[in-house]
């Protein structure tokens, strides 16, 4: 059968791997970088210079790594929508209000931030820490069926000339 595409397979690495992960967003990060990032337990972000978007509808494309099911469950469905058809970049400030990262920091401090948190979930015993992080994750039922599914929508629309013309420019 179909499966998930090996980005796809990357992310729910990040996702699923039993400990906790923390992605720093300091610029842009767009498509397949907002997708990765989503992935990962935590975001925090530079409130000055970073943003995100998911221009793939621009191009005749969806996101295909997981955008289409991670963003709903992160911003909800009309924010999702707003984001994944309107192809237009989010700051950090919108990105925090709407759930898309945890928290922004000031860019100088916003690496210490990441680290201080990492540090503390160091220094707990790692079987709770995967206990943990696994019993949330149990609050994602059907995850791995719509990622299968979006993969699938994400080859469709591959097939369309336009799209690869979009791509190349």
């Amino acid at each position: 059968g179909f499966e998930v595409r090996a980005f796809g397979r990357v992310c729910e690495l990040f996702r699923t791997m039993p400990k906790i992960t923390i992605a720093v967003i300091e610029g842009r990060v767009g498509g397949g970088g907002s997708e990765l990032a989503m992935s990962f337990d935590v975001r925090y972000a530079a409130r000055e210079t970073a943003i995100f978007n998911q221009p793939e509808v621009a191009l005749g494309i969806l996101p295909g790594g997981g955008g289409t099911q991670r963003l709903p469950r992160l911003l909800g469905r009309s924010r999702a929508m707003e984001v994944i058809l309107g192809c237009e970049d989010i700051d950090a400030d919108t990105a925090e209000r709407w759930g898309w990262v945890n928290r922004t920091f000031p860019a100088a401090d916003v690496r210490a931030a990441a680290h201080r948190l990492a540090h503390r979930v160091a220094s707990f015993p790692p079987h709770a820490v995967a206990e943990a992080k696994a019993s949330v994750l149990r609050t994602e039922p059907g995850m791995a069926d719509a990622l299968v599914e979006e993969s699938r929508a994400f080859a469709r629309t591959l097939l369309d000339p336009a799209a690869d013309t979009a791509m190349e420019n």
